[in-house]
């Protein structure tokens, strides 16, 4: 079990890590979310070995890391380009670690491994003539080769296209969950989090402001701050929350985090305002409605019905695209 208990790190007295304190259990993928220069990959670093700490212990098993370089401490490290070894083979490359520890048996489990990330028939390949995906499956098999206490993922999809790093994070996932790989990766994508994690952190300015289960997380986001950067369209308090919220039929909150398609036109729904400005996706018309006793908020209509600037409309609310928060004032997200 990975446990930090206030971890601090700064470069020349200016703190990258504030007090992180985190516990992941055995075989649970946890992930850090925040966005750039949040502090996030300089956690990973400081996990690893790479970067040391300026107070605050690193355990492993309540073992104290303290002082136990990198290549002791049976943790593996993938990268967000992979960083294969352009001139061996897949094989080559998936091998490496268990040539030089002179593993019995290590071709059998190269095998077992590509098998694993769906490269059956790949280990006679050069990187060069892999895509993108492959190569970072290749990458992943390579990380699991020596079967590492804890695998750290740095941003393990960043560098693919949004098709592929939403089909590879699935696969991800169920790869994790096959190799019973307990796993620490860190992304600035919340739906790269919720697709290859079971537990979330989330990170602001050096500091976990938010840890828990992916559910709970999305559920009750600690502050606007980071309902909207989990995806959340805006943030309402005071009268407007409760307003919203009772039409809902959920109970009273300081506050309410909004989906943007949380309320759609329809007729007879509890709440009624005027169309401020829309427009025309592929699947559903996107509106700005100034809503009686809210103020202007988003909503969705079905294709087909256009609504103008202007026209008055009733909307119907689903709770379950709210999100009850202790945020302070008003706010909206891009």
């Amino acid at each position: 079990m990975l446990s930090l208990h206030d971890v601090s790190v700064a470069y020349d007295a200016v703190p990258a890590v504030v007090d992180a304190t985190l516990t992941l259990a055995d075989g649970d993928v946890l992930a850090v979310l925040g966005p750039s220069g949040s502090g996030k990959s300089t956690l990973l670093r400081a996990v690893a070995g790479l970067e040391p700490t300026t107070a605050g212990r690193i355990c492993w098993d309540g073992a104290d890391l303290a002082g136990v370089p990198t290549h002791k401490r049976g943790f593996a490290l993938m990268f967000q380009d992979g960083q294969l070894f352009a001139h061996l083979t897949v094989a080559g490359n998936v091998g490496y670690a268990l040539r030089l520890r002179r593993t019995p048996k290590a071709r059998e489990r190269v095998r077992e491994l590509l098998a694993l990330v769906g490269l059956e028939g790949y280990g006679d390949r050069l990187p060069g003539t892999l895509s993108g995906g492959e190569r970072q499956r290749v990458a992943l098999a390579r990380s699991l080769a020596v079967s590492p206490r804890l695998l750290l993922l740095d941003e393990p999809l960043s560098a693919l296209d949004a098709g592929l790093r939403e089909r590879l994070a699935a696969d991800l996932r169920d790869i994790l969950r096959a190799a019973g790989t307990t796993a620490l990766m860190v992304t600035h994508d919340h739906d790269e989090a919720f697709a290859v994690a079971d537990l979330l952190a989330v990170m602001r300015s050096g500091r976990i402001v938010q840890q828990g289960d992916i559910a709970e997380v999305w559920r009750a986001p600690v502050d606007a701050e980071t309902a909207l950067f989990l995806g959340y369209a805006r943030v309402l308090d005071g009268a407007a929350a409760g307003t919203l919220l009772a039409a809902a039929g959920l109970a009273a909150a300081p506050a309410v985090a909004v989906r943007r398609s949380a309320l759609a036109v329809a007729e007879g729904g509890p709440l009624g305002g005027v169309v401020v400005s829309g427009r025309a996706t592929p699947e559903q018309i996107r509106l700005v409605v100034d809503v009686d006793g809210i103020g202007e908020v988003d909503a969705v209509a079905r294709l087909g019905t256009h609504p103008a600037p202007g026209e008055r409309v009733a909307l119907a609310v689903d709770p379950s695209r709210l999100a009850a928060t202790p945020a302070g004032r008003e706010r909206s997200g891009g």
